[in-house]
């Protein structure tokens, strides 16, 4: 294979790779009815005048599967922290002791999974859409090249190599999106 051939493929691969750590980094923010520091991370606290993320301002941690804890680095920042959170509509109750703050994670209610479920079904075609998307740039450049004097045998051979690289891709998602799925449902 030509070097412009490879290099197609090798940016394929790569958009292919960014699609799948999205899609995972998407699902780590999807509550499963256990306790997880990532389930914070879309909430920015007003940190002397700039938007800051929780985890920049405090400790989070999780002493046990039902629960969140949230010790700031400073005081003042406690109740800065509850109200973000209160605001952030993650359907989290925080309570404040004066020196950090919990988080009761609550079961997950059999429409609330389901709900969460069609979430991730979502974000899975939406990762699979991304790699087509890398699928049919990959091919586009292919023809191009083909056009510059490529020969059709190594245009067709680079072809196939860009739709197993895809088939193998979609099944990750189909996999990533599997586990998600049990892992909500599970009770």
């Amino acid at each position: 294979m030509t070097e412009e051939v490879q290099f197609s493929i090798d940016a394929a691969t790569e958009r292919m790779d960014k699609a799948i750590s999205h899609l995972e980094s998407e699902l780590s923010s999807l509550r499963a009815g256990k306790a997880n520091p990532k389930m914070l991370d879309s909430v920015m606290i007003d940190y002397y005048g700039s938007q800051t993320p929780i985890s920049q301002v405090a400790n989070i941690g999780t002493p046990d599967a039902k629960t969140i804890a949230i010790q700031p680095w400073e005081k003042t920042m406690i109740e800065p922290i509850e109200r973000a959170i209160i605001n952030s509509n993650l359907g989290f109750n925080p309570q404040n002791n004066g020196e950090m703050i919990r988080i009761n994670i609550p079961a997950l209610t059999e429409e609330r999974r389901l709900t969460l479920v069609k979430q991730v079904s979502a974000e899975g075609e939406n990762a699979k859409v991304s790699i087509r998307g890398a699928r049919k740039d990959a091919n586009d450049e292919i023809k191009k090249l083909e056009k510059d004097g490529l020969s059709e045998d190594e245009a067709k051979t680079a072809e196939d190599v860009i739709q197993k690289l895809t088939a193998k891709y979609g099944e990750n998602v189909d996999s990533v999106v599997k586990d998600k799925e049990e892992d909500i449902m599970k009770i």
